[in-house]
């Protein structure tokens, strides 16, 4: 009797951890591949660190600041291992991942703003991730313009 309550209690962890393997990692693969058509789709917004407007650049009359955040959660699977590789020490890749995917939406959010504006570049861009529980924020914020070169 024992081992069918040992099994009953543990077959909810083991239905939960094959759901976030699964479910999961088909969210974060079609995310990923979202991304990419929208990058690709806004490949004519330059996007630059610089603080000031570039050399021989003279912005247009629009001049204004843009944001834009996203949080991401990540899946139960890559919260278990990233807690386990916690007790260990060492890098956790299921993190950076998160963190890669949550800045570069960040960043197709900021240039979808930008380009409502009708503006085509955005300077001084920076960055600013705080963590969520199981997930992480991250917000991105630059000065768009338009080119009169």
């Amino acid at each position: 009797m024992e081992e069918l309550e040992l099994l009953i209690y543990f077959s909810g962890f083991i239905f939960l951890f094959l759901l976030g393997l699964i479910v999961g990692g088909r969210n974060e693969k079609n995310h990923l591949k979202k991304l990419d058509i929208e990058e690709k789709e806004l490949e004519d917004i330059h996007c630059s660190d610089i603080k000031s407007f570039p050399e021989g650049v003279k912005p247009g009359s629009t001049i204004t600041a843009v944001s834009a955040q996203v949080v991401i959660a990540n899946d139960y699977f890559k919260t278990l291992a990233g807690s386990l590789r916690n007790i260990f020490g060492g890098e956790v890749k299921s993190y950076e991942l998160l963190i890669r995917r949550g800045r570069r939406e960040a960043v197709v959010r900021l240039k979808k703003e930008a380009r409502e504006l009708g503006l085509d570049t955005i300077c001084n861009i920076r960055f600013e991730t705080s963590n969520i529980s199981n997930g992480a924020e991250v917000l991105v914020y630059g000065t768009a313009y338009e080119r009169n070169t």
